[in-house]
């Protein structure tokens, strides 16, 4: 299939997807459950990469910025940064879109390859709407709360190990996440986050919904949506960050 057939189909889907639900409770109460399945069980695994990203990064800062003519305070500050401007936001979507995308695309993929998708067209179901459009909001929704979580468990990270190990004080950590600090930067990564979201669930959908053959196709549209989902990320990292802080 070529480039611009994939961008037709897949806006094709989307304009099926975002057409008015037949049941709006319904619709409510699967976004409360994807909220659940594909943003809470992914808080552990958000919380255990950022705190130990955190702590790399203070390690890593106080190890090679010893130099006098650099304030102490610095390691603080860089790794404010880092965690606010790319690793919170970007990084962090890059690795649910491993997790999140594949879950996606191998249990949208897993329905059509066993008919279910067949039978609810059958049914009178707009499948697409049904199926794609709860995991887009949800996804949306929890995306930029485990960013905010992200952000303190890096940052609390940096502070533990320099509490532990004594490689920084505490009290010049805190100075240096404190100093020119710019609200916008943490704006910046959760809108970031929302388009991310929509990103990965929407391209995921797509990939596990044309998902046609066997148990093998499910896998490669799996691996597909990973892949493709990422190089879209980055790409539109660039963009944003060019629109938003050039």
């Amino acid at each position: 299939m070529g480039f611009f057939e994939s961008i037709g189909r897949y806006a094709e889907l989307m304009f099926e997807v975002f057409s008015k639900p037949q049941r709006w409770r319904l619709l409510g109460r699967q976004v409360v459950k994807e909220i659940e399945k594909l943003g809470i069980d992914s808080l552990g695994i958000t919380i255990i990469i950022s705190f130990f990203i955190g702590t790399a990064i203070t390690t890593q800062m106080v190890l090679n910025t010893e130099n006098p003519l650099l304030p102490k305070y610095v390691t603080g500050l860089t790794t404010r940064e880092t965690l606010l401007l790319e690793f919170s936001s970007t990084i962090l979507c890059l690795i649910l879109a491993g997790k999140v995308g594949s879950n996606i695309a191998s249990e949208i993929g897993t329905m059509r390859i066993t008919e279910q998708i067949d039978a609810l067209k059958i049914m009178g179901v707009n499948a697409a709407n049904y199926l794609i459009l709860p995991k887009i909001i949800g996804f949306v929704v929890i995306v930029p709360v485990l960013v905010i979580f992200s952000m303190f468990v890096g940052l609390l990270g940096g502070y533990l190990v320099g509490f532990t190990s004594g490689i920084i004080q505490p009290s010049v950590y805190v100075m240096g996440i404190q100093y020119a600090f710019n609200p916008f930067y943490v704006t910046y990564s959760l809108v970031k986050s929302l388009f991310f979201a929509f990103i990965i669930a929407s391209t995921a959908s797509y990939y596990g919904y044309y998902a046609y053959g066997g148990a093998l196709e499910v896998g490669k549209a799996s691996t597909k949506a990973v892949v493709n989902s990422s190089i879209i990320i980055l790409l539109f990292n660039v963009l944003l960050t060019n629109i938003m802080l050039v």
